[in-house]
């Protein structure tokens, strides 16, 4: 498949020089990296003005879809991450974004509060899906929409079907009033999410069967209620099941514990789609149990979930050690896309999620390795950094989607 890369002219930039560009088309699928309110050369413009930087964010967005000869029509999903620790209307937030978005059909969305971003000064960060066929030609939208079911704003989407993707909301334990049920409790909130996740699906015309990617965000450091909902979770899927990344946030608001996204696949004829897994070279375990996978392919599209710096014993290899972590996450992506017969230069979007204090250095030093697995012009990319990740000594974690050739 034909591939189109975009950095448009003046774009902002990084304080390194890195292989990423901004935006990546092959096939029906468009992947726009995380964009952020940033010169030309890395410096944050509107420091702390969450409003300016979310127009700007947007425009950036709207820039480089143009550069890959598509619109904000063409947009399935947004992914928000946004600084917030209580002070931000999370509603007034989305609703700044919606503004942006021509509708009346929107993209799904999921917003993500966190406590800082990569750079001091910065307060958002959002990436992109969008599609259209490869010969021009807008793929229709179908809206998956339970009846009184999403507390989403106009134009976004609980669940948004283009050709064989489905992509679907950020989804909580919240009814159809708005309120938050079971707050604090995992494990009651991990139940309503996947009934309405079901509700999605079914919807679409969709099951669980036909899901590939999940992303859990959690709050709290303690991976064991992430992986308790897994447990409670893994009947709903067949073998092989989706790839998985649990993501840690020290704040969720109005007492949500988890927050959940997902993509899913299914022919245009709404049947199931044959897929394969893989576990990697055996020198590492993946970190999830079954039937989730580290690898999927389904069609073109090959998924892996968040890699972590582990060996067969899942023992945690440098702890605390945030460069060394990063060369054995690289190689666990590399050995697991190899088991595809696919290279790293086959991915189009990586997602990084580090701990750091939230200062420039520490993004660079672990950008400069991931960058340096990937041939010019590389995938695109989006780097988010945390207080703490799932364990003590964990230092990151990243997630990439590939496509076949």
């Amino acid at each position: 498949m034909k591939r189109i890369h975009c950095w448009p002219e003046g774009h902002w930039g990084w304080l390194i020089p890195v292989t990423h560009k901004h935006g990546i088309r092959c096939g029906d699928l468009a992947f726009v990296g995380g964009q952020v309110d940033k010169d030309i050369k890395g410096l944050v413009l509107h420091a702390y003005d969450l409003a300016t930087q979310t127009r700007e964010v947007m425009t950036h967005i709207h820039t480089v879809l143009r550069g890959l000869g598509l619109d904000p029509d063409d947009l399935v999903k947004l992914v928000a991450f946004y600084v917030n620790r209580g002070e931000v209307d999370e509603s007034a937030f989305l609703a700044d974004v919606a503004s942006y978005l021509p509708g009346p059909v929107g993209p799904a969305i999921t917003a993500v509060p966190v406590p800082y971003l990569a750079y001091p000064g910065m307060l958002v960060e959002i990436e992109a899906v969008a599609m259209r066929r490869e010969d021009g030609v807008r793929l229709a939208p179908a809206v998956a929409a339970p009846a009184g079911r999403s507390t989403l704003l106009a134009p976004f989407s609980p669940g948004l079907r283009r050709g064989r993707m489905l992509h679907v909301s950020g989804q909580t334990a919240r009814d159809g009033a708005g309120r938050v049920v079971h707050a604090g409790d995992f494990d009651s909130q991990g139940k309503l999410v996947m009934e309405n996740v079901d509700r999605i699906l079914t919807a679409a015309g969709a099951g669980f069967a036909d899901v590939v990617k999940m992303n859990t965000y959690y709050r709290g450091a303690d991976s064991r209620d992430w992986f308790r909902c897994l447990e409670a979770w893994a009947p709903l899927f067949p073998v092989p099941g989706p790839v998985v990344s649990g993501i840690p946030l020290p704040w969720l608001p109005d007492g949500l514990a988890i927050t959940m996204d997902l993509v899913a696949m299914l022919g245009e004829d709404g049947g199931h789609l044959s897929r394969h897994a893989v576990a990697g070279d055996g020198d590492w375990a993946p970190a999830v149990p079954q039937p989730y996978t580290a690898g999927l392919r389904c069609g073109e599209m090959v998924f892996v979930g968040a890699q972590v710096a582990k060996d067969r014993h899942g023992v945690l290899l440098d702890p605390g050690g945030l460069v060394p972590q990063t060369h054995t996450v690289m190689r666990h992506i590399r050995s697991l896309l190899g088991g595809f017969g696919l290279a790293m230069d086959d991915v189009v979007k990586v997602n990084t999620f580090f701990q750091s204090g939230g200062t420039a250095e520490e993004l660079n030093a672990n950008l400069r390795v991931r960058s340096a697995c990937f041939t010019e012009p590389g995938p695109a990319t989006t780097g988010i950094t945390l207080p703490a990740l799932a364990e003590t000594g964990l230092m990151i974690q990243v997630e990439v989607t590939a496509m076949a050739p």
